[in-house]
C-alpha cells in the first residue's frame, strides 16, 4: 500500500498514468467552484516540503521494483502540486530513476509567475496547466483564489513559462455555463491563449457535481459552440460521456465494491477511498465508467456529495 503514489490509473490523455500525490488533501491555491476532489481546505500560496522529499523517493523505488511500467508519471492528486517546494527535486530524481517513462504534471498554472516555479518544472515532458477566466471578476467567481493571485500575473506566468518550456503545454479550460461562457469572456480567453501559445487547447467541463449547488455542465453543442467562437486549431474537446465510457476501469473488482457498497449504504469519494484504501483520483476514474454506464449516480446532501446506486425512475 502506498501513500503518495497511486494508480496506474487509465486517463484518456496519458495512457496508464501513475500518480503522484504531493500535497495532503486539499492544500491548494484556488477554491475552484467545480473541483470534483472537494472544498480546498488549506487555500493558501506558500510553497513547502509538505511532502519529505525522502518518502516520495522511497515509494518510488519500492513501485518500480515491483511493477510494470506505467506509459506516464503524473503529478496531480489532492491539491496544487507545485506547492510543495522540492517539486523540481523529485523530478530530477525520476529522470535519473527512469529516464524513458515520461513525465506529466496537471497544475493550475497560478504559481508560474515565481521563477523557481518555472525552473522546477523544465524537465517535465508534458505540463498541462488551466486557466478558466481571463479577468479578474470571473476568476474570483469560478475559481476563488487566495489572497494575494491576480490574474494577470497568473497569466503572464503562463507567457513566460511557454517561452522557456521546451516540452508540450496542454492548456485546459473548464467551461462552467453561468460563469465563463459568455462572448465577452471567451474573448478575452481567446486573447489570453494567443499570448500563451499552448500545443493543445482542451475544453472540459463537469463530470460530477462541484462544491456549489446549481451548477451544470456545459453541453458537447456548447462546447463545440466556444471552439467555434475561437476557431483555433489546436482546439479539442475532451470533455465526453462515451469516452468516459470507453475508458474502461482496469479491475472489475474494484467497480463491483463500489456498488456492493454504496447499494448498502450510500457514499462519499472520501468514504469510497477510505474503504477500499484507494486515492481519489482513482476512485473518480471507477465512478466515471460506472457513471458513463448508468450504474450509479451523485445527490448533494448536508455532509457533501455521495453515490448510490441509479433509480430507475431518474432516467
Amino acid at each position: 500500500m502506498y501513500k503518495y503514489l497511486f494508480g496506474p490509473v487509465p486517463s484518456r490523455r496519458l495512457g496508464m498514468s501513475l500518480g503522484v500525490d504531493l500535497v495532503p488533501k486539499k492544500v491548494c491555491s484556488l477554491d475552484c467552484v467545480y473541483c470534483e476532489v472537494g472544498k480546498t481546505t488549506a487555500l493558501t500560496l506558500n510553497r513547502k516540503e509538505y511532502i519529505p522529499l525522502e518518502k516520495i523517493k522511497q515509494e518510488l523505488i519500492q513501485y518500480f521494483g515491483e511493477n510494470p511500467l506505467p506509459d506516464y508519471i503524473t503529478f496531480s492528486g489532492s491539491g496544487e502540486p507545485t506547492l510543495n517546494s522540492r517539486l523540481g527535486d523529485i523530478l530530477r530524481f525520476i529522470k535519473e530513476l527512469q529516464p524513458h517513462i515520461p513525465i506529466a504534471v496537471l497544475t493550475n498554472g497560478t504559481l508560474l509567475s515565481d521563477l523557481e516555479v518555472r525552473n522546477s518544472l523544465l524537465l517535465a515532458d508534458v505540463v498541462l496547466p488551466s486557466l478558466d477566466a481571463a479577468t479578474q471578476e470571473v476568476f474570483e467567481k469560478i475559481n476563488r483564489p487566495a489572497k494575494g493571485l491576480i490574474l494577470e500575473q497568473y497569466i503572464q506566468g503562463l507567457v513566460d513559462f511557454r517561452q522557456e518550456f521546451k516540452g508540450n503545454i496542454w492548456l485546459e479550460i473548464f467551461i462552467l455555463p453561468g460563469f465563463n461562457d459568455h462572448p465577452e469572456e471567451l474573448l478575452a480567453l481567446k486573447n489570453a491563449i494567443l499570448r500563451i501559445m499552448p500545443n493543445s487547447i482542451q475544453l472540459n467541463t463537469m463530470d460530477r457535481p462541484g462544491t456549489v449547488l446549481g451548477l451544470r455542465s456545459a453541453t458537447q453543442m456548447e462546447l463545440q459552440a466556444v471552439a467555434n467562437f475561437w476557431n483555433l486549431p489546436q482546439t479539442m474537446i475532451i470533455a465526453s460521456a462515451q469516452q468516459r465510457k470507453d475508458n474502461k476501469a482496469y479491475r472489475n473488482d474494484i467497480g463491483n465494491v463500489i456498488i456492493e457498497t454504496i447499494a448498502r449504504r450510500p457514499s462519499t469519494i472520501d468514504d469510497l477511498s477510505k474503504i477500499l484504501g484507494l486515492h481519489i483520483n482513482e476512485i473518480n476514474k471507477y465512478l466515471d465508467v460506472l457513471e458513463a454506464e448508468n450504474k450509479i449516480e451523485a445527490q448533494v446532501m448536508d455532509r457533501g456529495i455521495f453515490y448510490q446506486l441509479k433509480r430507475k425512475n431518474s432516467d
